[in-house]
């Protein structure tokens, strides 16, 4: 039982990691030049499909958490730090669903009015959830050093 464990912790840090790497790269290369431009750069946005990206990982790290946090039940400390990112991460999901998903489909369509401001705000709140994203991260590293008897 141990190797599973470990194993389904170790998954969960790499598609952790995968999901770091994937909000450091559109923060980094992709909203700055499409969100810096709007409405003017609402084409460049029918361009990109992260989309396909964000639907394959997402799903991919809700299992492997919930999988690591199963495995590793009966190890208070690994239950504890695993359920803390579970929860920072359930409550990223629910703010993404609820304005960071809506707002970037408006942006496609963006056509007049103060959409720059707007997207700057987007920007500026996405980079508050990609902190907790990564601070989301010290946990499961943290528990990766918890021994397991």
């Amino acid at each position: 039982m141990t190797k599973a464990r470990d194993l389904s912790l170790a998954l969960a840090i790499f598609v952790w990691a995968t999901i770091l790497g994937g909000i450091a790269y559109s923060h980094i290369v992709w909203f700055p030049p499409y969100l810096g431009g709007l409405p003017q750069t609402a084409a460049l946005a029918r361009t990109i499909h992260d989309e396909h990206f964000w639907l394959t990982v997402h799903p991919a790290a809700i299992l492997s958490l919930l999988a690591a946090l199963v495995l590793n039940w009966k190890l208070p400390q690994r239950r504890k730090l695993i359920g803390t990112t579970i929860v920072i991460y359930g409550l990223a999901i629910i703010c993404t669903a609820i304005y960071f998903v809506p707002e970037l489909i408006a942006f496609r369509n963006a056509q007049s009015g103060d959409w720059y401001a707007r997207g700057q705000r987007w920007q500026h709140l996405s980079w508050i959830r990609g902190a907790f994203m990564y601070l989301a991260f010290v946990p499961l590293l943290l528990a990766w050093r918890r021994e397991v008897h």
